[in-house]
């Protein structure tokens, strides 16, 4: 059974909900609870999400109120009437893109076949019930609480694990310890994908960008677990007696010390290169043995080296937007 909470959402929906309900009774407005239920349509996770919600709506009941005009006016008002609305309005509200409208233009359109005739008065009255009960849940979501703690937790989290995974291959390299259970694995790839979802969140809540580095941080580092999963995979090949295992131990353990982007590494991608060079330069295989490890050893080498690229472009890409930042602020 899940937890009983009441979240910020649920708040703003339930005072949303209220105000727009007693706005629309104050203003006079017949049937002014729809108004309240608009506000609750409207309301929802992203403030991106809210206004397309919002849009959606309004067009379609202004489509609703189009067809109530042409059908019960230019026909008669009777239930089949309504059926037959439907059934033109509901594929035009879908061909403009606003079918997350349909439910609530519907109640719009039902209030115009109660009125039994279609007046000035029941127009004002029905686009009062739709632009207070859209805009008090707009307003309401003006308010998203800050996600960066969160984000940051998860960061936190999957870089402590990134390094106990790192730190588990070195001992399997040095010893063929193979006890470890790997929980990380599926613990890392839980956190990756909840953080990208909420990282996304968080672009959705600001209106002046389409990305941020939040989001760019967790992509970069579900694509350095696929490089460690293959990673994992070639190591589980090598023997342990081969001296290059020890050699790759000390590399990967070298490299465990520097997992956040914060931190200033050695070039490794150097240090990597003359690795390579050296297993080069190393006697030729003589046995079919031989040659696979050798050539476990090459892929593994090129797996790191795309680790190490996807770290080195995510430092660019920050730093380049703390360089447009500064531009701006010495603009502005």
């Amino acid at each position: 059974m899940k937890k009983f909470t009441i979240g910020y959402r649920t708040v703003k929906t339930a005072l949303g909900t209220t105000i727009a309900i007693l706005l629309a009774l104050y203003a006079g407005l017949d049937n002014y609870v729809s108004a309240g239920i608009l506000t609750i349509l409207c309301i929802k996770v992203t403030k991106k999400k809210s206004i397309r919600a919002s849009w959606d709506r309004i067009l379609a009941c202004l489509i609703g109120i189009v067809f109530s005009v042409l059908f019960f006016e230019g026909l008669t008002y009777h239930p089949i009437i309504i059926g037959l609305l439907l059934i033109f309005f509901i594929p035009s509200a879908v061909m403009v893109k606003a079918q997350e409208g349909i439910v609530s233009s519907t109640v719009i359109i039902l209030h115009i076949y109660s009125a039994g005739k279609f007046s000035l008065e029941l127009l004002w009255n029905e686009l009062g019930i739709i632009f207070i009960g859209v805009g008090v849940a707009l307003i309401m979501n003006l308010y998203m609480p800050s996600l960066e703690n969160r984000l940051l937790t998860y960061q936190q989290q999957i870089e402590d694990n990134f390094r106990r995974i790192l730190n588990e291959i070195v001992i399997y390299l040095r010893t063929s310890d193979n006890s470890w259970d790997g929980k990380e694995l599926t613990e890392t790839a839980k956190l990756i994908e909840e953080a990208k979802t909420l990282a996304f969140r968080d672009v959705e809540n600001h209106f002046l960008r389409n990305e941020n580095l939040h989001y760019h941080y967790f992509k970069m580092r579900e694509k350095q677990f696929e490089v460690i999963e293959r990673v994992l995979q070639l190591v589980a090949s090598l023997p342990v007696t081969v001296i290059q295992s020890k050699m790759i131990a000390i590399f990967i353990e070298e490299l465990s010390d520097y997992v956040s982007p914060g931190e200033v590494p050695i070039n490794f991608l150097d240090s990597l290169l003359e690795m390579r060079q050296v297993f080069e330069s190393m006697p030729l295989p003589k046995t079919r043995e031989e040659f696979e490890v050798r050539a476990s050893l090459l892929q593994l080498t090129k797996e790191i080296e795309l680790y190490l690229v996807l770290k080195k472009s995510f430092k660019n890409l920050k730093k380049e937007q703390k360089q447009y930042k500064k531009g701006r602020a010495e603009l502005n």
